[in-house]
């Protein structure tokens, strides 16, 4: 009788002991499938993004590298149900240990993306949840009898799938943002001038043009061309002194005067300013822009010399996508306007703005929307043209990160000068 009572009580206590194995493992597999089901719907979202939208040939393959990750992702998950519960399939432990390993590497390369560049405590939780459930899932599996056919081959298979992986994710991260540097080439030339019929006053054609020698596109923020007019008056006495003072100007590029002995050289003054390229148009690869405008002086001017200036304001096309740039807003009608960009109470503003997005969906999704604003300035001594790209609550990205990540370049020309004796001789 004891004998019997000892061997019904082993008997419960094997069978409670193989129903907690069940439920752990019931547990197991519904946790896995969950993890592998999260990972192929994000990484699948994020794919078909970047392989139908993104800015570079390298974004598309990477788009087509996450579709592929998800389809073995999902053949990983429906392996591990198969391995778990029907055995119906011979290798299904192996395909659902490469699907799960799948979903680990991927997960921990977008977790790093978005940990260098992402701006969401949520995805940051989010991948940082799913990679450690996917390498869970991956010692889960491994653990288990699982079928391997060829150990050295499928340990090859993985390591190159692996090295394939990170080259990509450091060719994105690394190489692109270090590239060559490609930038067009703005060139003016003064032309004859002529005397208007009265003979009053005189022009001067000015012909500028934009070379793009690259093979990349560029969207275009703004441009200017402005002419300034100095006086440059010859003194008998030595000007040594002043040379300091002209010396002690050369930071600031509008005012860059040559050291001379005898002449002194006063402010200029902006006689003329407007754009010459229409703003929110491209310049394709290849391609050249050309331009032509004409400055009027009266004829009795009493400056001595003109100085001419171009610029224009570009992004890469390959960098950002740029919404097109809005109707301006104006500083004397007001239009809010940081006090870097107008230091002088007499400096005016035309303000554009326009949303930038993002090269890769991974980045559009995980970063906080950043708009860029573009501040066409002019006073009595000199205009340009100024950007900016900041957060909506006005944080701005740091210079490096304007040039670097979004591709904005500046391209400009002069001073190209001209006296003004010289210019009446060309009528």
């Amino acid at each position: 009788m004891r004998i019997h009572r000892r061997a019904s009580a082993n008997s419960r206590l094997r069978a409670q002991r193989t129903l907690a194995r069940t439920n752990r493992s019931k547990v197991s597999l519904a946790s896995i499938t969950l993890v592998l089901f999260a990972s192929a719907g994000l990484l699948g979202w994020f794919g078909i993004q970047d392989f139908v939208g993104a800015l570079t040939f390298a974004g598309r393959i990477t788009g087509a590298v996450l579709i592929a990750v998800a389809f073995t992702t999902l053949l990983g998950a429906v392996a591990v149900a198969d391995h778990w519960l029907w055995h119906s399939f011979r290798y299904s432990g192996l395909v659902a240990l490469i699907g799960t390993f799948a979903a680990l590497l991927t997960d921990f390369l977008v977790l790093a993306e978005i940990l260098k560049d992402g701006d969401s405590a949520f995805f940051k939780t989010l991948f940082g949840v799913l990679t450690a459930g996917s390498a869970w899932a991956v010692f889960s599996v491994f653990r288990t009898s699982v079928d391997i056919p060829a150990p050295k081959r499928v340990a090859a298979t993985l390591i190159v799938t692996t090295v394939i992986a990170v080259a990509n994710f450091g060719y994105q991260s690394l190489y692109l943002p270090s590239q060559r540097e490609v930038r067009p080439v703005i060139k003016l030339a003064v032309g004859k001038s002529m005397t208007s019929p009265d003979g009053t006053a005189f022009s001067v054609p000015v012909d500028i043009t934009i070379e793009n020698r690259s093979d990349s596109a560029f969207y275009v923020l703004g441009s200017e061309v402005h002419a300034m007019a100095e006086k440059v008056p010859v003194t008998m006495e030595d000007q040594h002194e002043q040379w300091r003072a002209d010396a002690e100007q050369w930071a600031k590029f509008e005012e860059v005067n040559p050291l001379s002995r005898w002449e002194k050289h006063e402010p200029g003054e902006l006689v003329s300013a407007q754009p010459w390229v229409p703003f929110g148009g491209w310049i394709y690869a290849n391609d050249t822009f050309s331009a032509r405008v004409v400055v009027q002086l009266p004829m009795n001017t009493n400056y001595d010399q003109l100085a001419f200036y171009a610029s224009a304001h570009l992004t890469r096309k390959d960098r950002a996508r740029v919404e097109r740039l809005g109707l301006p807003s104006y500083s004397w009608r007001g239009a809010p306007v940081p006090s870097w960009v107008t230091k002088h109470k007499e400096v005016d503003a035309l303000v554009y703005k326009s949303r930038v997005h993002e090269n890769n969906a991974i980045d559009e999704t995980t970063r906080e929307p950043r708009y860029l604003t573009v501040y066409w300035r002019f006073g009595p001594h000199g205009a340009d043209l100024v950007e900016a790209i900041s957060t909506e609550d006005g944080t701005n990205e740091p210079q490096e990160a304007v040039e670097g990540r979004y591709g904005v370049r500046l391209v400009e020309t002069g001073p190209v000068e001209r006296p003004l004796a010289d210019i009446k001789m060309r009528r």
